[in-house]
């Protein structure tokens, strides 16, 4: 009997998956996210749909703080800290304050409109007050909008380290509902030891993982994929153990790999990268299950209520709030204050309420999920709508696909990339030999007009040339400024 309920389950998961993604492909040519139709998907196979039980929140709970896990560290990997570096200030204010002013606005909204107790209030502003990575990372990638300025890097680091602020408030305010006794000043301790322990254990365990990477000999490439995701859920595990945050700690990891030499870079990059998809789907359908479309009706005025509040007035208030000192033109601040996705982690801390007891903790449960739904499909159906109405929509060229690979060895500083010949530059109808690049650099291919050249010295070169040149830092640099895009 054991065998067929194992094998009922996962018939049971591989038709849910299998739909998801024939849903999303649907839904991607109708401009409707991926994370939506997951959510969809699970909701329809519950007990209000196909029939399929599923009620433990502790369960659902345990699997979305896994799923993060990995999504934040491949969120990390694929975060160019140089892009970054311009935005930390901005992002870091929008991670701690932002957070802070989403979740006053919505407590103070919530108390006033709907007679919420005040920390009651204060804990449906918590668990909605950060934005999503899962749903911040999916929907760009889905979209591929080419946000100007410093939108998108700004927008990828601020939902990568918002999390941890978002669970301290969620956690803290259980604590004091918990303990009527207890004062918000007890809180702060909280709060410091685990920012504090999370980015710097984040930061050594990551050039410790680096290290472990280019040092341990493994048998087979294979398992240096096994060997990040040990060292992930070590470094996750290993700082939430210490009283730190687990999710700003395996975050930054992420970032220090990511942006450093390592054996087998590529294919471990594109594994985390599927992982981490697998990661979106799985959680999406598991929280989909554990709703009951039934038990959203009654709470339906109140939670799309609170979702017009946080979409309109309390993410764009902690936006222009949070930035108020940066440069940054006000239609750029105003896409920041759209992209203000919700996703799975209002959704998992959610869940906390219910195993702690907190009174009425289904109903707070559903208003969440229902707010996370008109996040998702307000929102994430609108970016290309707003972005150009706003004017920060750039048309990124299509990307060459080159048919050869490199994967660096983690002892050298070579990078292979693609730099393009601009229009007037000396590159524009010069031969690659009248360049004197520097003899470290090699010029690998051309792409030109569909088609890819094998380069000589005599080989001339054209505007809109895509050269794809390997070399290392100082010599990638003298590269960009002979073919005319260095900036």
């Amino acid at each position: 009997m054991g065998e067929v309920h194992a094998e009922a389950f996962l018939l049971a998961a591989g038709v849910l998956l299998l739909a998801s993604l024939v849903v999303s492909r649907l839904g991607g040519r109708l401009g409707i996210p991926g994370l939506l139709l997951f959510l969809g998907v699970g909701m329809f196979a519950g007990s209000d749909g196909l029939g399929i039980q599923f009620y433990d929140y502790r369960l659902a709970q345990a699997l979305g703080t896994l799923a993060l896990c990995f999504i934040l560290f491949q969120g990390g990997l694929d975060t160019n800290w140089r892009l970054v570096q311009p935005v930390v200030k901005r992002g870091l204010s929008l991670a701690t304050l932002g957070v802070l002013l989403t979740a006053g606005v919505m407590a103070t909204f919530a108390h006033f409109a709907f007679g919420f107790p005040w920390l009651a209030a204060w804990l449906l502003g918590a668990i909605v007050s950060s934005t999503d990575a899962s749903a911040v990372f999916s929907v760009l990638k889905e979209r591929n909008l080419g946000l100007k300025g410093d939108i998108d890097p700004l927008l990828e680091f601020e939902s990568g380290v918002n999390d941890p602020m978002a669970v301290f408030l969620t956690v803290g305010l259980i604590e004091l509902i918990a303990s009527p006794g207890a004062g918000v000043l007890d809180i702060v301790p909280l709060f410091l030891r685990q920012m504090v322990l999370g980015a710097v254990l984040g930061v050594v365990l990551g050039r410790v993982a680096l290290w472990v990477l280019n040092r341990v000999q493994l048998q087979f490439e294979g398992l240096y994929s096994v060997l990040t995701l040990a060292l992930a859920l070590t470094i996750f595990s290993g700082t939430a153990v210490l009283g730190g945050s687990g999710f700003l700690a395996v975050y930054i990891a992420g970032v220090i790999l990511g942006n450093a030499d390592f054996i087998h870079k590529r294919s471990l990059i594109s594994f985390h990268d599927g992982l981490a998809w697998l990661m979106q789907v799985g959680m999406f359908l598991t929280l989909g299950l554990l709703v009951n479309p039934r038990e959203l009706l009654p709470t339906a005025g109140l939670a799309l209520a609170c979702a017009l509040v946080l979409v309109f007035v309390a993410r764009p208030v902690s936006v222009y709030l949070s930035l108020a000192r940066a440069r940054m033109p006000l239609n750029e601040k105003t896409m920041v204050a759209w992209v203000g996705l919700r996703g799975a982690v209002p959704i998992v801390l959610a869940t906390f309420p219910p195993l702690a007891g907190v009174p009425q903790a289904q109903t707070l449960f559903n208003v969440v999920f229902f707010i996370v739904l008109t996040s998702v499909l307000l929102q994430g159906t609108t970016l290309t709508l707003v972005a150009r109405w706003l004017r920060v929509r750039e048309t990124l060229p299509p990307r060459a696909a080159y048919p050869i690979t490199y994967t660096p060895t983690g002892h050298n500083k070579n990078e292979m990339v693609e730099v393009e010949v601009r229009p007037g530059s000396d590159a524009d109808g010069a031969r690659i030999v009248d360049l004197h690049l520097p003899p470290e650099a090699l010029v690998i291919l051309i792409h030109r007009a569909g088609e890819f050249l094998i380069p000589k010295g005599a080989t001339e070169l054209a505007a809109g040339d895509s050269v794809l040149v390997l070399a290392g830092g100082e010599e990638l640099t003298e590269v960009r400024r002979r073919l005319g895009t260095a900036g």
